[in-house]
């Protein structure tokens, strides 16, 4: 049963799973994809020397203005989800030569994602968090990441990593140390604990 609240609340993604928290966890919203070049933005941001967090929390932002200028009345979600290891920030594959690349660096090491939500209200922003959860993966075998990606191609292909924790890639992991929810890609407790401090939805 969703939630009554009085606020009309946009989720500027067009993800699938941040939809799917949001409606599990009772919120009642409009999906207004906030489309940006991503890939421009963060090659502007990277040459800068920002940081992947400050990657992450610019996307979301810029994400959520582009919607929230023209949702003035709307609390404007917009998100976004940076990877990182040792140093090097990963985009989404393009291929499958990407993924199973990606993969490779990433197998036996430790990586970052970083998982920005920035709230728009009037086309300004109103609320900002990154959650951030380390991974650290198996040194599984070049075989194995063939394997995987060839199995899981159509529903890994838009995911930072190459992987879905929810799905088969949790066998790829030792160990995960962070909260479920910014895995997915989204600080959905820290989102629903504003929200109902400011009386958005119900205490």
């Amino acid at each position: 049963m969703s939630l009554i609240h009085n606020r009309h609340i946009v989720l500027a993604s067009a993800s699938e799973i941040r939809a799917t928290m949001l409606k599990n966890a009772g919120l009642i919203f409009d999906v207004r994809p906030g489309r940006v070049d991503e890939d421009a933005i963060r090659q502007s941001l990277e040459s800068e020397g920002a940081s992947a967090r400050d990657l992450a929390d610019t996307l979301a932002e810029m994400k959520a203005r582009k919607i929230s200028e023209r949702e003035m009345e709307a609390l404007v979600i917009g998100a976004d989800q940076i990877l990182e290891c040792e140093e090097r920030v990963f985009a989404k594959p393009e291929t499958q030569d990407d993924a199973r690349e990606q993969l490779q660096f990433l197998r036996g090491r430790t990586h970052r994602l970083l998982s920005a939500a920035v709230v728009c209200e009037g086309g300004k922003p109103i609320w900002r968090h990154v959650g951030t959860v380390r991974l650290t993966m198996h040194d599984i075998t070049d075989a194995t990441i063939a394997d995987y990606v060839s199995r899981n191609w159509e529903s890994i292909r838009h995911a930072v990593g190459c992987y879905k924790i929810e799905e088969e890639g949790v066998r790829l992991f030792a160990r995960i140390e962070g909260d479920f929810f910014h895995i997915l890609g989204l600080p959905l407790i820290e989102l629903l604990t504003w929200l109902r401090i400011r009386g958005d939805i119900p205490a």
